[in-house]
């Protein structure tokens, strides 16, 4: 299993930890941000495949900042694939 830190960029969080298991994406906590909304997309992500998280959540925008923390988890995601 590896382990991920990741600093958004343009969000209320400032951290984004995570690690992936055999192309699953496990234990994603974010820290600070919208706690309510950061619990349940890590709840909603637990065991999926990181393609499929990636698929799903990259490009999401909050109001207006061209980002989203889910936007941002994607990014993240997509960065440890090519670690």
């Amino acid at each position: 299993m590896a382990k991920f830190s990741y600093q958004p960029k343009g969000v209320c969080s400032v951290q984004i930890d995570f690690e992936v298991e055999d192309g699953v994406v496990r234990n994603v906590h974010f820290t600070r941000g919208c706690n309510g909304n950061t619990q349940g997309i890590s709840a909603l992500v637990e065991g999926m495949n990181i393609d499929d998280v990636i698929s799903r959540l990259k490009g999401t925008n909050c109001n207006g900042r061209g980002t989203s923390c889910p936007d941002q988890l994607a990014i993240a995601l997509e960065q440890s694939k090519n670690m």
